[in-house]
């Protein structure tokens, strides 16, 4: 996700809490932000954690598991 659309986010943030009122349209802008947001640190945490090993005291390494 790029600058522009987080700074985005944040001025919807601050003016929902200036007290002003969005429009159906703003609120549907910044929930399909948001969405996306959460998606791509989603994206980014299971990108790390698929990348991550347990190595034991013997030296041996091994993956995580997913649980479901």
């Amino acid at each position: 996700m790029d600058q522009k659309k987080i700074d985005r986010i944040n001025q919807l943030a601050r003016r929902v809490k200036a007290g002003e009122v969005l429009t159906p349209e703003e609120l549907a802008e910044r929930d399909a932000l948001r969405r996306e947001y959460i998606d791509s640190v989603k994206a980014s945490l299971t990108g790390q954690l698929d990348r991550a090993y347990f190595v034991e005291p013997d030296g041996s390494r091994h993956k995580l598991k997913k649980k479901l």
